[in-house]
């Protein structure tokens, strides 16, 4: 198995702590005055999603995780699990509300998601990173409402809530980063 070090360490990058899958979701390379250069890292687990902070200093190693995608359709939540269909094979899957975590509030009828599957079990999913949704509430707009930076709060269709500019209105389509949880763009 792929190990890394201290100079491997970027975002995105994977690795294990423990037994745990993790992935870097943000880092600094730390050089003091005296002593060895270090890096602090938060990482992100794969099976439930916490964020932890990491030292890492020179030496240290870490395995790269054998992680696999699988793309899947969502189907339904059971009221226990999330279903999701394979398309090729039509088998369901269910994941747990836990392994699904932030994921979920973007989850809407057919969505396309990638499953991730580590040492040939699924322990979440990730939603594309651009998404289009319908929006169902959102404040009237207001006469003077016309400030470049002012944002108003909208509920889509999945639940989630989003800021938006003032002229956007209840039942436009709009292009969310569910990474981020902004608002990208109105579509036409």
């Amino acid at each position: 198995m792929a190990t890394i070090g201290m100079g491997d360490i970027k975002k995105n990058v994977r690795l294990i702590v423990g037994d745990v899958p993790y992935k870097v979701v943000e880092f600094q390379h730390v050089k003091p005055g005296k002593g060895a250069a270090f890096v602090r890292m938060k990482i992100k687990s794969f099976l439930n999603g916490r964020v932890v902070e990491k030292t890492v200093h020179a030496g240290d190693k870490f395995e790269v995780p054998e992680i696999t995608y699988k793309t899947m359709q969502y189907l339904y939540d059971d009221g226990e699990m999330y279903q999701f269909m394979d398309n090729e094979t039509y088998d369901q899957l269910g994941l747990s509300y836990e392994q699904c975590d932030e994921a979920s509030k973007w989850f809407k009828d057919g969505v396309s998601a990638d499953i991730i599957f580590y040492k040939g079990n699924a322990i979440s999913v990730a939603v594309p990173e651009v998404m289009e949704f319908t929006i169902t509430d959102t404040p009237p707009n207001f006469k003077g409402d016309t400030s470049s930076g002012s944002k108003k709060p909208a509920t889509l269709e999945t639940g989630a809530v989003v800021q938006v500019p003032y002229h956007v209105l209840e039942g436009d389509v709009i292009k969310v980063n569910t990474v981020e949880g902004e608002y990208l763009e109105k579509v036409k």
